[in-house]
């Protein structure tokens, strides 16, 4: 990597040298720009914190009301020593941002996680122009394409309607932090109750109190839950609830999993569930590409997921582009368990995915077979084997590529490395590029006042940000 480049690879995480901050860092540090409040992306023991202005109900309930920390609307910037910094939505979850920085007329952005389709959550995605661009690529691989919003939420409803008529409960498991939400927003609130697991209910609140629409919710611990209640109800609960005694009140109900990886077949059955929906949070294989050719960048750099195949796809088409290794994947790992020993997680933070399941954000796992790699059609049934038309894609503005071939389809191996394809160079990091920089005092991040001072620095003027060439 070239050494004056704006982000760098540090062994706490993502590091602007010109600025002395990180951006989502994974060992604690003195200054992080946060993009969202995932717990494989907001860790503990940081001095300050930056992140927007949605994100701190989830931040402060996730990681203490006590925490030192800044926020800043969409769009609006500050300039601190030098780099002046603007948080843009990213689609993800409540409070997702991109993060553009500016310095000599350099632009880069770094994306986090994020979708590209609205949501009503949150914030939609937008490309924001940049020279660089750091992308990741949870579901980058060709086989990962996703339903509509109409045709997702009419299966669920579905589901929900035919089981109630039938006296039985619908047990949703899905992430308490975004993916409940986005249910609970979409779902036809007039088929039945809907009941939610205690790990879900604060985030509830948190979204209510931004505005979001959600539809009332029970706790099963509330009075007037009743046995003859659950029996049309929808339960949301989150994957670390599956097989505990906690499940034993809903009696002869229906189990589903919302997830991308639901996409996958074999994951559907190695979970044990009635229901496998395809719903992600992050961009597809499409939303990648669309949002790569949306922002200009002439460079990308790919973080957590299938980072050897999106680097090869960039790269046979035309743009410089190479793998940032990170310590993300381990998403929500509040609702998580511990994995069999053959499922692989993506990252080396020693936190762990639900069982038989990678987490939104890991790579494939050791146990995928050529079936997990088969679309599941709607209904979660069988389906016919992928065929080669279904592992190629177009580059962006049309054109061949050419297809994808096993090695683009392997495995990760344990730490979440490069697949045989890959390079030493493409998941290689650049080195600090100098010395040690001296640790910033708890000035340096205190909150600016009226005409700037100490602190991120004073509002920058947004009209003149640099655009690339």
């Amino acid at each position: 990597m070239d050494p004056t480049d704006l982000i760098i690879a540090r062994p706490e995480g993502l590091y602007c040298p010109p600025g002395d901050f990180y951006i989502d860092p994974w060992r604690p540090v003195e200054r992080a720009v946060i993009t969202h409040a995932h717990s494989d992306h907001a860790r503990t023991g940081h001095a300050h914190y930056l992140a927007h202005t949605l994100s701190e109900g989830t931040l402060r309930t996730r990681l203490g009301a006590d925490i030192h920390l800044q926020t800043l609307d969409y769009g609006a910037a500050i300039d601190h020593h030098g780099v002046k910094l603007s948080l843009h939505p990213a689609g993800h979850v409540l409070g997702s941002a991109q993060v553009r920085l500016e310095y000599r007329g350099e632009v880069w952005v770094a994306s986090g996680d994020y979708k590209t389709e609205p949501d009503g959550t949150c914030a939609p995605f937008e490309p924001v122009s940049c020279h660089t661009f750091i992308t990741e690529s949870t579901f980058g691989l060709p086989i990962y394409r996703w339903p509509t919003q109409p045709v997702l939420f009419a299966e669920i409803n579905d589901w929900w309607r035919r089981n109630a008529d039938e006296g039985r409960a619908s047990v949703l498991l899905c992430y308490a932090f975004g993916k409940a939400q986005r249910i609970l927003h979409g779902v036809d609130a007039s088929i039945g109750p809907i009941v939610v697991h205690g790990a879900v209910e604060p985030l509830n609140a948190v979204y209510r109190a931004a505005g979001v629409a959600l539809p009332p919710t029970l706790r099963v611990t509330d009075p007037e839950v009743s046995p003859q209640l659950l029996k049309r109800a929808l339960v949301l609960a989150p994957p670390s609830a599956q097989g505990t005694p906690w499940m034993r009140r809903f009696g002869n109900y229906s189990d589903a999993f919302a997830s991308g990886w639901m996409q996958l077949r074999g994951t559907r059955r190695r979970r044990g569930v009635d229901r496998g929906f395809v719903m992600s949070d992050h961009a597809d294989w499409p939303g990648l590409q669309k949002a790569i050719k949306g922002t200009g960048a002439e460079r990308v750099f790919v973080t957590h997921g299938s980072v050897a195949v999106l680097v090869r796809w960039l790269t046979e088409n035309g743009l410089q582009a190479q793998g940032f290794k990170t310590e993300y994947g381990d998403e929500d790992v509040a609702d998580a368990n511990s994995p069999p020993a053959d499922v692989l997680s993506n990252g080396a933070s020693g936190e762990s995915p639900p069982p038989d399941l990678p987490p939104e954000g890991g790579g494939a796992t050791s146990r995928a077979a050529a079936d997990d790699l088969s679309p599941s059609p709607p209904g979660g049934g069988a389906t016919s084997r992928a065929t080669a038309d279904d592992l190629s894609s177009s580059p962006p503005g049309g054109g061949a590529t050419s297809r994808a071939t096993a090695d683009d389809l392997s495995p990760s191996p344990p730490g979440g490395g490069a697949t045989s394809r890959a390079t030493a160079d493409d998941l290689s990091s650049s080195p600090p590029g100098g010395g040690a920089t001296s640790r910033a005092t708890a000035d340096d991040l205190s909150p600016s006042p009226p005409g700037g001072g100490p602190g991120w620095g004073p509002a920058a003027d947004t009209d003149d940000q640099a655009e690339p060439a």
